[in-house]
């Protein structure tokens, strides 16, 4: 479907490694079962984006690139054949920042009402925090760590919470994250600059370590760690994607009987839910579910917002001020 006029839309590019810009690009129309948004919210995903822009290991390292998963708003146009959504429909996709996206009428969700843009635009982080929870099989009374309480790790530790875990723990080298998580109901949050994490673990499960550890910082130096923080039979997630080689004697994990569980989103069927491998629908469904039921605090995590001419500025803010960013939304309409 042609539309009434050519649209110029302005979208946040990476034209190369490690710079920022904006550029116009032009929409005429639209095939049949596709909608065109009009962005209200985008939210920048901190590890995986600035990973991206920075080319680092176990990214795509190719150029230009058109970041962005996390989007929110206004169904503005419908091409043919389009029946589940409508003009004026509120909906998140998983598509870049930009003033105007066109999207697959399939890869659409409707926004419940009572969620706000911002909160919506959370949806695909939750998502994949939920791979971690999931693939640990979490029971009732278990000991839960999350290592790095970023955007996806506090995610993660709430939705422990959710499955029973209990304590769940919090463990990250930046004082605000920390604080952070101990608003948002961690039973315990541990700064790792200030404590041993090691004997901190230990004295709050007892000498026995923990059930699941959640590693979600990215970093190839963690997963040692982690598995120092285990009890025997324990599992570690490994659900950060990690940004380099691991080097690592496995002979403890062997030794304990610790298992060591890959959980990335790309994990998920496409279809044909199954326990610990929910379908990308049922999945997105059960995120805007959680979220629109109060079951997790995303407002709290959002620490920053801008209006997206300053993207530039966003991701500098997130390169240089780590300890006092968390979340920024980007402002579209």
């Amino acid at each position: 479907m042609r539309l009434a006029q050519q649209i110029t839309g302005k979208r946040v590019l990476f034209p190369r490694a490690s710079e920022v810009d904006i550029e116009d690009f032009k929409i005429s129309g639209l095939q049949p079962r596709q909608v065109l948004v009009e962005t209200v919210n985008s939210l920048i995903s901190p590890g995986t984006e600035t990973a991206w822009l920075n080319a680092l290991p176990n990214t795509p390292m190719t150029f230009p690139q058109y970041p962005g998963y996390s989007n929110a708003g206004i169904i503005s146009a419908l091409g043919e054949e389009v029946i589940s959504v409508q003009a004026g429909d509120n909906v998140f996709s998983s598509q870049p920042h930009a003033t105007h996206v066109v999207c697959a009428e399939s890869a659409v969700s409707k926004i419940p009402s009572n969620i706000s843009f911002e909160e919506a635009t959370f949806t695909y982080l939750v998502e994949i925090a939920l791979q971690g929870v999931r693939k640990a099989r979490i029971e009732l009374g278990e000991a839960v760590v999350v290592i790095g309480l970023g955007l996806i790790g506090q995610l993660a530790l709430q939705l422990a919470r959710l499955c029973g875990a209990l304590p769940a723990i919090g463990i990250d080298l930046l004082g605000n994250r920390v604080a952070l998580a101990k608003e948002l109901g961690a039973d315990y949050a541990i700064n790792s600059k200030d404590a041993d994490v090691k004997e901190s673990v230990r004295a709050i499960t007892d000498g026995k370590g923990a059930n699941v550890v959640i590693d979600a910082t990215g970093s190839p130096l963690t997963p040692p760690t982690a598995v120092s923080l285990a009890r025997k039979y324990g599992r570690i997630i490994l659900l950060g994607s990690t940004r380099g080689e691991t080097k690592f004697n496995f002979y403890s994990a062997h030794l304990e009987g610790i298992s060591i569980i890959g959980a990335h989103v790309a994990t998920r069927p496409n279809t044909d839910s199954s326990p610990g491998l929910w379908a990308l629908a049922d999945e997105r469904a059960l995120a805007l579910k959680l979220l629109s039921q109060d079951k997790l605090n995303v407002k709290d995590l959002v620490t920053t917002r801008m209006p997206f001419t300053e993207a530039r500025k966003a991701y500098k803010m997130l390169a240089d001020s780590k300890d006092s960013v968390t979340g920024i939304l980007l402002i579209w309409k």
